[in-house]
């Protein structure tokens, strides 16, 4: 569009989203963008999943203008600050204690790719091995450690450079149903012929986001980590993307029951779009010697304040998570309500909590639907290996009129596009028995 013009003609061609959604946005608030014709548009994509608290959340905005005001720490390096401390003991209190959770706290550089590569290196640091195992699907960010641990070619070939150091194993799924693909692992590991080099670690989405959303069972994590404890592995839960309530708990592996080693948060960490990457560590393996693994900006201290006043507001009590549950159950009943109407049984739908997908079988297809639904006022992504996976990253406070508003105008829009494919495929087949007139 018009107003777009100065982004095609001055930022690089590696730009992304600006492209599917070619407006210019001028402000937001909740689940609500608004563009500079005044258009407004329900947010399905919620920064990748780094807005679960909304857009301008105005309890995390006091607390930020406030401490703006006061003239608090902005950078200070890793630096002791006041507001690094009030957070760490917030963490502890709320996070860490009510689950019988032990860690020593990280603060990485303000990426989550940042935090993939600290687990990465600490890991094998610490075992003194060099292989680690990622899986099918898997997608752990775009620097050249975490994009070793990345499976998506397109990703991949844009480092010119060949990767190494991580073996792909299959996700739970990947081979199919009644097949348990952490059997396949143990064997390679147990097989001194299988040519898998004995590794540290072991890293994992118990939700593949970019992947597709692939729900990893809770029995399958909770033989991975089986897996890992037999073979002297680390087991690092990548929980960037998945983390921070999405699921409906604040971590989303709690309901399998699971210890990892290691675990990455960032996206949604700081509560309300501002970058901040945290690792988890199990003391034992923090042996890093002093600045090891630096940064400028480790440890964002708006962050920080934000971070600790998403975590004082929403996770006092159970109420917030319920609610998660809640409305994602809304989103899975509407979906499955929308793929019982598709008689020709190409749509499915996955998902848990308010990580929920409509796999639309090929990319074609869901581009369509997106693009249809972005004119009528929602946004939302694709993902999967050929982008066949429309997936839904709404805030999880977004508001049950905005919710389902956004879910009436995505079945409209697949009804709208279905409805046109099912007409030319109709007629194309006309045409091949001779029957059109």
């Amino acid at each position: 569009m018009k107003n777009c013009n100065t982004i095609k003609r001055l930022e690089s061609k590696v730009r992304s989203y600006c492209r599917d959604f070619p407006v210019v946005f001028t402000k937001a608030r909740g689940a609500i963008l608004e563009d500079d014709t005044g258009k407004q548009f329900i947010d399905f994509l919620a920064g990748a999943g780094s807005l679960n608290y909304g857009h301008n959340n105005p309890v995390l905005k006091k607390k930020l203008l406030e401490y703006i005001k006061s003239d608090g720490i902005a950078h200070g390096l890793d630096l002791a600050t006041e507001a690094k401390k009030n957070f760490m003991e917030t963490f502890e209190s709320l996070i860490m204690r009510p689950r019988n959770m032990e860690y020593k706290l990280q603060f990485t550089g303000p990426t989550g790719t940042n935090a993939v590569e600290a687990a990465i290196k600490i890991a094998r640091k610490v075992t003194g091995r060099q292989t680690i195992v990622s899986f099918t699907n898997g997608f752990h960010g775009v620097t050249l450690g975490s994009l070793a641990a990345t499976s998506n070619s397109h990703f991949r070939n844009g480092c010119g450079i060949q990767l190494q150091g991580t073996v792909f194993m299959p996700y739970d799924g990947y081979m199919g149903d009644g097949i348990d693909t952490t059997e396949y692992l143990d064997r390679m590991l147990t097989d001194g012929s299988s040519g898998l080099d004995h590794p540290a670690a072991v890293i994992v989405e118990t939700i593949q986001g970019e992947g597709g959303v692939n729900v990893a069972s809770f029995e399958w994590l909770r033989s991975l980590e089986e897996v890992c404890h037999k073979h002297d592995l680390l087991m690092i839960v990548d929980d960037i993307q998945m983390g921070c309530g999405r699921t409906g708990t604040f971590f989303s592996f709690e309901e399998a029951g699971i210890s990892p080693d290691i675990i990455t948060l960032s996206k949604s960490l700081s509560g309300y779009g501002l970058p901040f990457s945290l690792v988890l560590l199990k003391p034992e393996l923090d042996q890093w010697k002093p600045g090891e693994h630096s940064g400028t900006f480790r440890g964002n201290n708006l962050a920080f304040v934000t971070a600790m006043a998403a975590l004082e507001h929403y996770w006092r009590d159970d109420r917030f998570s319920k609610d998660v549950k809640r409305k994602g159950q809304i989103v899975r009943n509407r979906l499955e309500k929308l793929v019982s109407k598709d008689s020709e049984g190409i749509l499915s739908v996955r998902g848990r909590g308010m990580i929920q997908a409509l796999d639309c079988k090929t990319g074609e297809l869901a581009s369509k639907i997106t693009a249809t639904a972005f004119e009528k006022g929602v946004i939302m992504e694709t993902s999967g290996s050929d982008g066949q996976v429309i997936k839904f990253l709404m805030p999880l406070t977004i508001t049950n009129e905005q919710l389902n508003r956004g879910l009436h105008i995505l079945e409209e829009s697949v009804k709208k596009v279905m409805g046109t494919i099912c007409s030319r495929l109709l007629s194309e087949s006309e045409l091949e028995i001779g029957v059109v007139t």
